[in-house]
């Protein structure tokens, strides 16, 4: 099992940077992946950010690419996703998820990550 932990959320001025933290505990050596997922109101959840933890590969959904940066600390078994820029369409509540098998398409699809956290709201004031 492994639980996961959403930190850094808050209200920001479009323009304004938050960073967003996610700690793993629990029986985090069977870890190959993590990423960030996102939900607004009335909208289905989507894909945001993504870090291979092998080879620290990154994936971006394209309207958060160059404005958001997803990191690791293995030692800390905790993902970042520092967002700049932000906008008021990026106002969401904010989803970090945990993949323990293999990836096979980059970046990996909602349904193959297996643990996820509760959540860390985001909102973006114009």
């Amino acid at each position: 099992q492994v639980q996961l932990v959403e930190s850094g959320g808050g209200l920001v001025q479009a323009g304004g940077s938050l960073r967003l933290s996610c700690a793993a505990s629990g029986r985090t050596s069977i870890i190959q992946a993590m990423g960030w997922f996102r939900q607004a109101p009335g909208k289905e959840r989507e894909f945001v950010s993504a870090i291979r933890r092998s080879g620290g590969s990154t994936y971006y959904a394209d309207s958060v690419k160059g404005r958001f940066t997803i990191s690791s600390d293995s030692a800390k078994n905790t993902v970042y996703l520092q967002m700049n820029s932000l906008k008021p369409e990026d106002t969401a509540v904010y989803y970090c998820a945990l993949m323990i098998g293999l990836i096979t398409v980059p970046p990996p699809p909602e349904y193959e990550y297996d643990y996820w956290g509760l959540g860390t709201q985001v909102t973006v004031s114009s």
